[in-house]
């Protein structure tokens, strides 16, 4: 709510110390102080490269305490990350660099296997699309969930920097998939399937006019195959390789010309 109100209001940021009580469906007593800020793009590049920032709390005035002056100090030179809070009155808290995004292309069993094994893992975006809100089961925190009659229309809107698997109930929506990402552009794409399939694919997305060095960009099959092929064995393949140092450089951002 006092943010919602900051940002109808506007004005400058402010810290309100709140009880613990009736009001705010507590019960335990003691107070918590709630620091309400708005950041703009101009205010974002302000720290555009920081690994950690801080700034005094509303009506705090005076010099940087030489506390919060050593845990810069420290973040700079020793890569430490101190956990969010107030040092003598100044908000101390570390940036989160946005994460690698993977979208996953459908929430069948292999979908649902993906989700479970990436989405606890740190640096991680998800994104999970499918065509129908009843094929996805509750959804682990911090999840995208896109539905769409028409997935391949959301192609468009990916980032060119985003990872993509693709594992959806249709082969015709899978090449789909495949022939729209190549003419967007991304960083890595992958797509389940058996040599067979494979050889198929390539066949038809060279008719479609993609070069063979953009078609040779997908990585087919997925995962580890001498894992087999259970949904979870498959999930763990996937994971492995991601979290492998250097993937997610591997496949530079390239657009299809």
């Amino acid at each position: 709510q006092a943010g919602r109100a900051l940002l109808a209001a506007g004005g400058a940021d402010r810290a309100e110390r709140m009880a613990l009580g009736p009001a705010l469906n507590q019960c335990c007593g003691g107070a918590v102080t709630v620091l309400s800020e708005v950041w703009d793009a101009a205010r974002l590049a302000g720290i555009a490269g920081a690994t950690v920032v801080a700034r005094p709390l509303p009506g705090k005035a005076g010099a940087m305490p030489l506390a919060v002056a050593r845990i810069l100090a420290r973040a700079r030179d020793q890569g430490f990350r101190p956990g969010p809070g107030v040092v003598q009155g100044w908000m101390v808290e570390p940036v989160c660099a946005p994460g690698r995004e993977i979208w996953i292309w459908g929430a069948g069993h292999v979908g649902r296997a993906l989700v479970s094994v990436l989405a606890p893992l740190p640096g991680l975006r998800l994104v999970w699309i499918d065509t129908d809100a009843a094929r996805f089961p509750v959804l682990p925190a911090g999840v995208v969930q896109r539905i769409a009659e028409g997935p391949g229309d959301l192609v468009a809107g990916a980032p060119r920097s985003a990872e993509h698997l693709v594992l959806t109930f249709s082969h015709a929506l899978d090449l789909e998939l495949c022939h729209r990402l190549l003419g967007h552009g991304f960083a890595a794409l992958g797509l389940i399937g058996s040599a067979t399939k494979w050889a198929r694919f390539r066949s038809r997305l060279a008719a479609l006019g993609h070069a063979d060095a953009q078609i040779s960009r997908i990585r087919c099959p997925i995962g580890d195959p001498s894992l087999g092929k259970h949904p979870q064995a498959i999930a763990i393949g996937v994971a492995a390789a991601l979290m492998k140092p250097g993937a997610a450089g591997r496949n530079h951002e390239e657009r299809a010309g």
